[in-house]
């Protein structure tokens, strides 16, 4: 499924809602956390899940073809759309009524366990829920943005290799928290978790 997720997103020329809607909000105005901090070196959670601060990582195992790799995940940003931007990205803009896109920039280091050979599916793990409720993943939205990386690009990603990959999620309009969350094979039904404010 990861894979047809990739190859879905490089040959969509408009956006499309790939996941049923399970969130409702309010109607206040939202707002972006683009200045949410960068990573620290030396900021890393133990492996396990938790609540993280944005741009801190956590580690976590996952599976990328024959190999199991190690990475350490950060949630670096969260950009909420307006609504107006939200209908330039999606196929039927009915569709997206009372609905906004956010974008997370998630930076994720190959800790070990193997080079991945091409089209790493270690981000397919992100998703974005707002005030508690997971968002729907919007296909072939604009993820090749600034500081954005298309999964497709990446090669022979080595151990102490990073890469910054961005999802986009549909979310309720006036969202008052938006979190991002991943969870790897040995996060035992408990995810990293970014919590992000979005109060305006």
């Amino acid at each position: 499924m990861h894979k047809k997720t990739a190859l879905l997103r490089a040959a969509a020329p408009v956006a499309v809602l790939a996941l049923a809607l399970t969130a409702c909000g309010g109607n206040k105005k939202s707002t972006t956390t683009d200045d949410a901090p960068k990573t620290e070196k030396g900021s890393s959670a133990p492996a396990g899940g938790g609540e993280l601060k944005p741009g801190q990582g956590g580690t976590g195992k996952f599976k990328e073809e024959s190999r199991t790799i190690t990475y350490e995940v950060a949630a670096q940003k969260v950009h909420v759309s307006t609504e107006a931007e939200t209908k330039k990205l999606v196929s039927d803009p009915k569709r997206a009524k009372g609905l906004v896109a956010a974008t997370a920039w998630v930076k994720y280091t190959n800790k070990g366990g193997g080079v991945v050979k091409e089209s790493p599916d270690v981000a397919d793990e992100s998703e974005i829920y707002a005030d508690g409720q997971r968002g729907g993943l919007l296909i072939g939205a604009a993820e090749d943005g600034p500081g954005c990386e298309d999964t497709l690009d990446i090669e022979n990603w080595k151990a102490g290799q990073s890469h910054t990959i961005c999802q986009t999620y549909m979310i309720p309009k006036g969202a008052k928290s938006v979190e991002v969350h991943w969870a790897g094979e040995d996060q035992s039904g408990s995810p990293l978790i970014w919590k992000f404010d979005n109060a305006g």
